[in-house]
């Protein structure tokens, strides 16, 4: 615990007043080291800030969550709702902290530290590894202190919305109310009856019409969608000449690939860490170049290290940094590495943490040789040379497309590509090519909307391909017209009197079966049933028949407890003949247990929700 005490008050301590704003989401995402100025500040909750460097760090890691869900296609997205989404989510969060650190719920620095500590990661031979903590500082870009700071943030809004979450009560009737409503059974018997005939005598007004339309406008809604135009290059259908590798070609290749194995080659680094810890700037210069003469007059720099660096981590390692990653100790320290030669120490290097002594080897590599390379070279140049042709093509193409701002000069020039044309694209549109976010960016951008009808330049797709388009007529987001409309109003009136009528009809029969038994009343009417089977919620049934079949009281015994729904061209008479109940005994334990959890769960989510309205509704966000 003593080593563990030391680093984390060492000089990676110090990286705190460099590093501060690096947020590190282990609950969520963290906005509470910022202390930004007020214009970079997005809300403030009770006085303190959520900056907007927060809000857009929460924005994206919401946006990525919805992006996987929508397989990457951005233009799916509603960016002002993943905002909202992300800035209601920042505020609820500080929120439940404020209230945390009101209840006094934390945890102190020795407890913190003891956790870590005992982290198996953190440990090697069962004790804890400052070099395993420091490698994993290095990693996430962070400060112990930190990281302490918002370990205790997170525990504290962990123990706060566990103490809710986990401690909803649940009865007994609960858990039967939802073993009920998951096992109930009931007995379907189905009658149908076409509109056709029905159909035949009903007419509808224009008046009828229009007031529908008024009345209804919600279910005439359209998305956004254009009429557009496009075509599609494929590389196999460009024309190919001679693509065969010269030998000064390949020997060209060969020595780029020679080059980038090179520049690319792990370079090992190497430090000793002189730091202003316990002395003064100067005191520090003074020592690190008296390390750096000791070394130039023979002392090995594993020795000197390990008697002089203040590098708890590399220390006994020869100042080895097992995890090296440019950026961490300053560009002035990079410099040092990349202009170093191979087994040189560098004078000493001045950065935020002190003055380092620096040594850094390339590690060899072993390349192949030309002869080695050849078939790889061959097949890399070929390809290297198709793609330029292709890239040619296109550029020639594009040209033509944009300066006479039509599509039919690629047909001209390419004799297997050919325009197509499509209408009412919209955003949900499913289609190989129109589907592709880079299309769809180009069919549903300010410009289009604004009356841009242009043909595009060219568009490169997700497979390789290339597209042009050309938007023909742009469709705004809203109600549709009534003149648009008309005849799906007119249809739908149309079955809804049809329906109607068909009711009225059976009327009779409906009424009978609320106060007679159903063989008295099937025996009085000539409307046939077919038995449908017995069902339980969500198996399968249609929808709007699921709807009505577990809407109607439990029928007495003999009884039928029955309804009407409408269907496209047709009545359904849903007719319920027994409903069965699986008992609460019936049930394992193993099962009580698992639907008294569901229940609790989702008591305990409706609590924090809860809470956290009553919070924002006390609160001052501003």
């Amino acid at each position: 615990m003593e080593s563990f005490r030391k680093v984390i008050r060492g000089w990676l301590g110090k990286l705190l007043l460099i590093l501060f704003l690096a947020p590190l989401a282990l609950v969520g995402i963290e906005g509470y080291f910022s202390g930004g100025q007020k214009a970079d500040v997005a809300k403030t909750v009770n006085g303190q800030d959520i900056s907007k460097k927060d809000l857009e760090a929460q924005t994206k890691n919401y946006k990525d969550q919805y992006l996987s869900m929508a397989q990457g296609d951005e233009s799916l997205l509603n960016q002002s709702f993943i905002q909202n989404a992300a800035l209601d989510g920042l505020i609820s969060r500080a929120l439940l902290i404020q209230q945390a650190d009101k209840l006094g719920i934390s945890l102190s620095d020795s407890q913190i530290e003891q956790m870590l500590a005992q982290q198996p990661s953190f440990q090697e031979n069962g004790k804890f590894s400052e070099n395993l903590y420091g490698n994993y500082l290095r990693s996430i870009g962070m400060t112990s202190q930190a990281l302490i700071a918002n370990l205790r943030q997170d525990h504290a809004l962990k123990m706060l919305t566990s103490s809710i979450l986990d401690n909803s009560l649940v009865s007994k009737l609960d858990v039967e109310q939802i073993s009920n409503l998951q096992s109930e059974k009931r007995n379907l018997f189905l009658s149908s009856v076409k509109l056709d005939d029905y159909k035949k005598n009903v007419q509808v007004s224009n008046q009828e019409i229009t007031d529908y339309y008024n009345k209804h406008k919600d279910q005439f809604k359209q998305t956004a969608s254009v009429d557009v135009d496009y075509v599609v290059l494929m590389p196999a259908m460009v024309a190919k000449p001679n693509v065969t590798p010269t030998d000064a070609e390949l020997k060209q290749a060969y020595t780029q690939f020679v080059d980038k194995q090179n520049k690319d080659a792990k370079r090992e680094v190497k430090h000793i860490l002189i730091t202003t810890d316990s002395r003064s700037a100067a005191d520090a210069e003074k020592l690190a170049n008296e390390v750096y003469a000791k070394i130039q007059a023979g002392m090995p720099f594993a020795q000197a290290a390990a008697q002089f660096s203040e590098d708890p981590s590399s220390k006994t390692k020869g100042g080895s940094l097992d995890s090296y990653v440019a950026g961490f100790f300053g560009d002035t320290f990079d410099n040092a590495v990349n202009t170093s030669k191979n087994g040189q120490v560098s004078k000493p290097v001045k950065t935020q943490f002190g003055y380092h002594l620096i040594e850094a080897n390339t590690v060899a590599t072993a390349i192949p040789s030309f002869e080695e390379k050849k078939a790889d070279l061959i097949a890399d140049v070929i390809k290297a040379k198709t793609a330029n042709i292709y890239s040619d093509t296109v550029n020639s193409l594009n040209e033509l497309v944009v300066s006479g701002d039509a599509l039919d000069a690629i047909p001209q020039e390419v004799k297997d590509a050919k325009i197509t044309s499509v209408n009412a694209v919209s955003l949900l549109t499913k289609d190989p090519i129109l589907s592709d976010p880079n299309v769809k960016i180009k069919l549903f951008n300010d410009d289009v909307k604004n009356g841009d009808r242009n043909a595009s330049s060219n568009i490169q797709l997700a497979n390789g391909d290339t597209v042009w388009v050309k938007v023909r007529n742009y469709h705004e987001a809203g109600v549709q017209p009534l003149a648009q409309v008309t005849a799906k109003v007119k249809a739908k009136l149309i079955d809804q009197k049809a329906y109607e009528a068909a009711k009225a009809k059976v009327a009779t029969m409906l009424t009978d079966f609320k106060a007679q038994p159903a063989q008295q009343v099937l025996s009085k009417h000539a409307l046939a049933f077919e038995h449908a089977g017995v069902f339980t919620r969500s198996q399968g049934l249609k929808r709007e028949i699921e709807r009505v079949a577990f809407s109607v009281p439990v029928p007495k015994a003999g009884m039928w407890s029955v309804a009407t729904v409408s269907l496209p061209n047709e009545m359904v008479v849903v007719a319920v003949a027994e409903v069965t109940k699986a008992p609460v005994d019936s049930l394992t334990p193993a099962q009580i247990q698992e639907l008294a959890k569901l229940y609790q769960q989702l008591r305990g989510q409706q609590a924090l929700a809860d809470y956290t309205e009553y919070l924002k509704s006390h609160a001052k966000i501003k």
